[in-house]
């Protein structure tokens, strides 16, 4: 069983299937089954019908590798420049006031 480095990781969807999650981790499909059916697999596992999922997002958390990642981000921006599915309105639809950073 090969393993997926870091950023074969960091390039996988938002969610993947139980069995490429474990690879991450080191642990072949029958444990990796067993440790979501136990709840005790390393990181959240999502039931989507008869089905495991595991949010890529979390994997990466579990593992240690979003640290330092996007920390100079705000909320409603999306590297460094402001998301536009943000309502930035002030109250009755008026601007609101730009906060200094």
């Amino acid at each position: 069983m090969k393993g997926l480095a870091e950023a074969e990781i960091r390039s996988l969807p938002a969610t993947i299937d139980l069995v490429t999650a474990g690879r991450v981790f080191g642990v072949g499909r029958t444990k990796a089954y067993q440790l979501a059916r136990t709840g005790d697999f390393p990181c959240r596992v999502l039931r989507v019908g008869r089905n495991y999922r595991v949010a890529t997002a979390d994997l990466i958390t579990a593992l240690g590798l979003n640290q330092g990642l996007n920390s100079d981000l705000k909320p409603g921006s999306v590297r460094g420049r402001e998301c536009a599915c943000v309502d930035r309105s002030g109250p009755g639809g008026q601007p609101a006031p730009q906060e200094n950073v």
